[in-house]
């Protein structure tokens, strides 16, 4: 499937990426099979945890066909939103004081 490859190339994907099929043409006689379940389970925007579920695939494997077909240009990926910064301590004691007078 991935040809001894055990990391995706150019692409840095999460669990939590979101891939979606791009609307280029794919020559599907050329596509190995494991890609051409990913690129028809991708026809609407799914994660990398989901896609692996599906398949019952192991996640590398899986981000490994991903990095092929998102170089190719039959996938696009978005990276997860980053995650929000830890408020501020004086944030959280404004926000509970006026909790305690209410």
């Amino acid at each position: 499937m991935t040809g001894g490859r055990t990391r995706a190339m150019a692409t840095t994907l999460d669990m939590i990426s979101v891939v979606v099929a791009s609307r280029r043409e794919v020559d599907w006689a050329a596509v190995q099979p494991e890609s051409a379940s990913i690129l028809k389970l991708c026809r609407r925007p799914i994660s990398v945890a989901e896609l692996a579920a599906h398949m019952d695939i192991p996640m590398t494997v899986v981000k490994v066909l991903l990095s092929d077909l998102v170089g190719k240009g039959f996938v696009l990926a978005r990276a997860p939103l980053p995650a929000a910064e830890n408020p501020q301590l004086n944030v959280l004691q404004a926000v509970l004081d006026g909790i305690r007078r209410l």
